[in-house]
């Protein structure tokens, strides 16, 4: 079971990964109250350079095996994936594609199976 978790976890995260690479690709931060009247270039940085710090504090519980961040990652997906069906009929959203669609979903299922067979385990 452990080597299934893992993989699972490790699906979710490459998800995640993924649909912040779709989330740059198509613009999400003209969604965010504060970035959306900023201009892009400057929106830009400021939605990816706080993911810099957060991939680095997943990694780093990661490598300290630190059983916490699953939880952590877990909830966050599950949540994520409840705020885009929420926004999914913001004027300014372009995560509408099926490909991105799939991604978003892919990882909040993920993460609330992982989360489910962490729980139980």
């Amino acid at each position: 079971m452990s080597n299934f978790l893992n993989a699972l976890f490790a699906i979710e995260l490459a998800l995640l990964l993924t649909h912040e690479m779709d989330a740059v690709e198509h613009k999400e931060w003209r969604m965010f109250i504060g970035l959306s009247k900023l201009t892009d270039s400057t929106a830009y940085w400021v939605f990816t350079l706080p993911h810099i710090i957060l991939y680095a504090l997943v990694l780093f519980f990661l490598l300290l095996k630190q059983s916490v961040i699953f939880y952590v990652v877990d909830f966050f997906l599950v949540g994520h994936l409840f705020l885009h069906f929420l926004f999914r009929h913001h004027p300014k959203n372009q995560l509408t594609s099926f490909w991105s669609k799939l991604i978003i979903v892919s990882s909040g299922v993920c993460a609330g199976m992982h989360l489910i067979l962490l729980s139980i385990r």
